[in-house]
């Protein structure tokens, strides 16, 4: 079992559902990603995702687009971000997983970064440029090496289709919760919890929402469905405030903010 699998089922044991804030490695910097981190886990998050900076990302909103940039603009490396999280590793207490794009990996070698993740203590990938058809050969690396290849269906994903990429993914699935990029929403589309119900009957997968949350309503109506919720614009959007406030400051609304949200889940309340 990958350490996401215990994970849920230590989860599910207790009624409880995860909570996953994203954040982009490198913005501002590296020693800002790892205060950031130890953050959000002292706060009670679940687990985090993290942000590979990719010049082309596939989905990603103005917010965490202007993110990646920064980072970007630092030249942040794939080996830095792997060798921070390897400093954090072991005072974590739940597991970090990486969005990244599939160029990244592929660039990379697929089982030399998947080796190196896991080295660092990387417990799986959300590679959201990775078609179901192109999965194979690095969804059978990752199994091999208990290593969680996570995979994304949308709104607009054909049934069939879903099936198909529910089978090639380990870990959870990540539905993406509205058609179009990643940001901030006001409302949510009520056919979410209808889209999340089927998707339940067809897969024992855990299922974590994404995309748009960043209110506690928001959390409040997902929680009856999802057995996780992702945070990641709403949270952005304030570490982007370190160029004009103090980095302690920034850390401690988003503490704040993280709090408010976990608070509004039925479990954690």
């Amino acid at each position: 079992m990958s350490a996401i699998d215990t994970l849920f089922q230590q989860l599910r044991s207790f009624g409880r559902k995860a909570f996953m804030p994203f954040i982009t490695a490198g913005d501002p910097d590296l020693a800002f990603t790892a205060e950031l981190i130890r953050k959000l886990f002292a706060c009670g998050s679940s687990m985090c995702e993290l942000g590979i900076p990719y010049s082309d990302p596939i989905a990603d909103g103005p917010v965490i687009q202007a993110s990646y940039n920064r980072a970007l603009d630092r030249h942040v490396t794939v080996s830095d971000i792997l060798k921070t999280v390897g400093g954090l590793r072991p005072d974590l207490e739940g597991p970090i997983v990486t969005m990244v794009s599939y160029t990244i990996i592929y660039r990379h070698g697929l089982q030399q970064y998947v080796d190196h993740a896991r080295a660092a203590g990387i417990a799986g990938a959300i590679v959201p440029d990775l078609p179901v058809e192109e999965a194979g050969p690095l969804s059978e690396i990752c199994r091999r090496d208990d290593f969680s290849l996570i995979q994304l269906i949308t709104p607009t994903t054909p049934r069939d289709r879903a099936r198909r990429i529910a089978d090639q993914t380990t870990g959870f699935l990540y539905y993406v919760s509205v058609t179009g990029i990643t940001g901030e929403r006001t409302k949510l589309p009520p056919e979410i919890v209808d889209n999340v119900a089927w998707l339940r009957e067809q897969t024992s997968l855990p299922i974590c929402v994404g995309f748009g949350i960043s209110q506690p309503e928001h959390v409040r109506m997902l929680a009856t469905v999802a057995d996780g919720l992702i945070v990641g614009s709403a949270i952005v959007r304030r570490v982007a405030e370190t160029g004009s406030r103090s980095r302690e400051e920034v850390l401690d609304e988003i503490g704040d903010y993280v709090c408010e949200l976990l608070a509004a889940l039925p479990s954690n309340a």
